[in-house]
């Protein structure tokens, strides 16, 4: 394979840049229809090039481009791709997937697609394999409503930490590191609940597992990288949805796993719940493994291996921060978030023991009956991310946003509902309802993160997860932790912020995209390129490290919709200086 030397980076920007609609010119009078258009990623090299770029707002001159050198290095280019394997997926311009085959496995786009799935999948299962056993649990070590409520609290709590160191991690090491870092660091805290014998041990175990549940970032990361704009939100909806599930698999399977080694295998009360907790541990424990010896960062290697070879950009870790912090829609959506997926994670800590106490039901029925809620995100947050993409294709970016925020509320009236009822049927009914639109308005949420920004994606990412996490701890301390307040009641007034908190999305706005309110705006620097590149200073521009961002950017134009508007970036004419 033909190696390019550092001489020649301008020739391969632009090589790679090339398109159908490039046109060559012999005179410098031919510039405009007669000239040269270069598309939005050779506008980022114009200081480089031996041209002058005449745009309508100014001309820029470029040394040192010679043409022979260039159809030269396009003809390398062309033997080189012929000898490399093709994607099983139809890929775009940054090798995204555009498309997505459920049964295949195929690397690297599905094989991350299943490993990111899986392991936040075990992730949630550990975290939330002791609540459906919690009114055996507190009969063994003697835990009162409020240890319960605390433990419940910590067990979302330590993910807020940790979701926010992820995301920086996912930014410098790339999602596979940093995923099976996380899952290996954390199941010996899964093993060790059989051990625990106090309230506070029982608090501390559950507090460590709950590090684990910022595989989320590292998932909702992983798939942003490999998957396109065009179907990012089904994608997300996905692959959280089904990791969601753990949850809910956690309260159906753990009370089955205790009844096992409770009468088939005779052991007393107190010790089957402890014996089942290395199920879940062992689990966690093979989707480590897999995640770092099977997977792959990016469509186009590991980050580590592409650094080596200058492919990847080294960024500095102040700056992917600066700019994630000083971003006013990072905050609304996380809390908006924690209004959605921190809901979820508060309702997987209490239904369970709710049906228990209020409807006297079994043990085991209780957890098969609460389950329902954390099952329905097998077709519920995937099809809020559905959602989100089907809208943005034929309403953009505000699309998006109304289906993020039409979820969510309807979400926030099903949750005030279910504290007023008191007959188990519609109570189940209505938590049904309320499961399906709280965990579409997630999946909904994740169609729209990856847009925030390109170059701090993980930061923002593991914030906007944090805030999922600080929401469900700041609930389950408010209604469900203190006395003050029946379950019931806790549910209704949940619902009543949920409601609340989801109000600030309609002052989201992209320039370029409009928001829910108000249309895109109408001045010539409302693009995507515009949008993208404010990230990056002008040095940062002139060793070429914005060329990712222009690649996305290039990609992220459906997210107009069906209005058509030419970018102003692609009109420039190169003529000779």
């Amino acid at each position: 394979m033909a190696k390019r030397s550092s001489n020649n980076l301008d020739t391969a920007v632009l090589r790679e840049s090339r398109s159908p609609d490039v046109k060559f010119m012999k005179s410098p009078e031919a510039a405009g229809d007669q000239g040269m258009e270069l598309p939005d990623q050779a506008s980022g090299y114009a200081h480089r090039t031996s041209y002058s770029v005449a745009s309508s707002e100014n001309t820029v001159s470029i040394p040192n481009l010679q043409f022979k050198q260039f159809e030269q290095e396009q003809s390398e280019l062309e033997d080189d791709s012929e000898s490399e394997a093709p994607f099983s997926l139809p890929v775009d311009s940054e090798n995204k997937a555009k498309k997505i085959k459920f049964f295949s496995a195929a690397k690297p786009h599905m094989r991350a697609f299943h490993l990111s799935w899986f392991s936040f999948f075990a992730c949630f299962m550990s975290s939330f394999a002791a609540a459906p056993l919690l009114p055996v649990i507190r009969d063994n070590i003697d835990l009162t409503k409020q240890d319960i409520g605390n433990a419940g609290t910590a067990s979302v709590a330590g993910s807020v930490l940790s979701r926010l160191i992820m995301g920086a991690l996912c930014d410098i090491v790339g999602p596979r590191y940093a995923c099976a870092f996380l899952v290996m660091l954390t199941a010996p805290a899964v093993f060790s609940m059989a051990s625990v014998s106090t309230a506070a041990g029982f608090l501390v175990s559950r507090f460590c597992i709950g590090f684990s549940l910022a595989t989320f970032v590292t998932c909702q990361y992983w798939m942003s990288s490999m998957f396109s704009a065009e179907i990012v939100g089904t994608v997300n909806g996905c692959t959280a949805g089904w990791a969601n599930l753990g949850g809910g698999a956690a309260l159906f399977i753990m009370p089955l796993i205790y009844h096992l080694f409770q009468h088939p295998l005779a052991c007393d009360s107190f010790v089957a719940w402890r014996l089942a907790m290395f199920v879940p541990g062992m689990v966690q424990v093979a989707s480590g493994l897999m995640v770092l010896y099977l997977g792959q960062d990016l469509p186009d290697g590991n980050f580590r291996e592409l650094k080596e070879k200058g492919k990847q950009v080294k960024d500095s870790w102040s700056k992917v921060i600066f700019y994630a912090i000083t971003n006013s829609k990072t905050w609304v959506f996380a809390l908006a978030y924690g209004y959605s997926f921190g809901i979820e994670l508060t309702i997987d800590n209490i239904i369970s023991q709710y049906f228990y106490d209020r409807f006297s039901l079994p043990l085991h029925t209780s957890g098969v009956v609460a389950s329902v809620f954390g099952l329905m995100n097998i077709i519920s947050r995937p099809f809020g991310g559905f959602l989100s993409d089907w809208s943005a294709q034929r309403l953009g970016m505000r699309g998006r946003l109304w289906t993020l925020w039409i979820s969510q509320t309807i979400g926030g009236l099903f949750c005030f509902l279910l504290g007023r009822l008191d007959q188990l049927g519609p109570v189940i009914v209505v938590m049904v309802f309320f499961s399906i639109f709280a965990e579409a308005a997630a999946g909904a949420t994740f169609g729209i993160i990856p847009f925030i920004s390109r170059r701090s994606l993980g930061v923002i990412s593991g914030t906007i997860g944090a805030g999922g996490t600080f929401g469900a701890i700041l609930t389950q301390l408010i209604f469900f932790t203190s006395p003050a307040y029946s379950t019931e009641t806790g549910i209704s007034l949940m619902g009543i912020m949920i409601v609340c908190c989801t109000v600030p999305i309609m002052g989201i706005y992209f320039p370029q995209w409009g928001g829910m309110l108000w249309p895109p705006s109408k001045s010539r620097n409302a693009t995507e390129e515009k949008y993208y590149l404010s990230e990056w200073s002008k040095e940062e521009q002139e060793k070429g490290m914005h060329l990712a961002s222009l690649k996305f950017a290039e990609n992220t134009r459906g997210e107009r919709g069906r209005r058509i508007t030419p970018s102003t970036t692609n009109a420039c004419a190169v003529t000779y200086a």
